[in-house]
């Protein structure tokens, strides 16, 4: 009888050691991917200002970046 007592204890703790695991590696994996979603976006960021400026060199500034603001505006006469 103390056999299975035994036995269920230590299956409980196998359970709640693995389920315990699995939630740190749920945690780190989030983690993971937040860090690389946000060094995706400085990469999309940093290359937007170099297209920018390649852009701006290319025209030698003949071109003006448009404000949001026109953007907007423009966006929503056409729709």
């Amino acid at each position: 009888m103390n056999i299975k007592k035994s036995g269920v204890a230590l299956l409980l703790s196998a359970g709640l050691l693995l389920m315990t695991g699995c939630d740190q590696a749920e945690k780190a994996a989030q983690q993971m991917l937040s860090k690389t979603a946000e060094s995706a976006k400085q990469a999309i960021d940093d290359t937007h200002k170099a297209a920018e400026q390649a852009l701006s060199d290319a025209t030698g500034g003949l071109i003006e970046k448009e404000k949001p603001e026109q953007e907007n505006e423009e966006s929503s006469k056409a729709i």
